[in-house]
């Protein structure tokens, strides 16, 4: 049996070695060779460090459905974030526009508290909401254009649009 966790060890820093070094060349986004043997370096210091961490769920939570849904909830995000930026940009530029800041509360169908973290972040990057705190499957939002108080509303405007993929990719 301890053969078999070794032989995994190699492979799991192998993988996270190749997902780190394609994210620096993704973010750098060039070939020139101080680049890519910085990236290289940089790759397999990560790796050696966390690559146990990084692959915690192993291979098995790694399906092609997954890998599509998060692609479609990262278009999703962004889509999301465009409008809200243009929302607030709005607001920013005609200071004579009535707004009604305040805290909003909803209630998640999330079960997995990693989606349940990703929804917050998602929520906080998002301009005019900001996640104030998470109890249990309770959402605290301040919301810079309250528009509804009743929390299935709220739900609806602030959460679902994300909720709803990240159904897909974790449950």
């Amino acid at each position: 049996m301890q053969s078999k966790s070794l032989a995994s060890k190699p492979v799991r820093f192998l993988y996270s070695w190749i997902v780190f070094f394609i994210v620096w060349l993704a973010f750098t986004s060039t070939l020139a060779l101080p680049e890519v043997i910085t990236g290289a370096v940089v790759a397999l210091i990560l790796a050696a460090f966390s690559y146990e961490t990084f692959t915690g769920w192993g291979f098995k939570g790694i399906k092609l459905s997954n890998l599509w849904w998060s692609f479609v909830y990262v278009i999703n995000f962004l889509w999301l974030m465009v409008k809200a930026n243009f929302n607030v940009a709005r607001i920013v530029v005609t200071p004579s526009l009535p707004i009604n800041p305040g805290i909003v509360e909803f209630e998640t169908k999330l079960t997995n508290e990693y989606a349940k973290m990703v929804l917050a972040n998602s929520i906080t990057l998002t301009p005019g909401t900001f996640t104030v705190d998470v109890v249990d499957n309770r959402y605290y939002i301040h919301w810079l254009d309250v528009t509804v108080t009743d929390p299935e509303e709220v739900y609806k405007e602030i959460a679902e649009p994300f909720e709803r993929i990240l159904l897909k990719i974790f449950n």
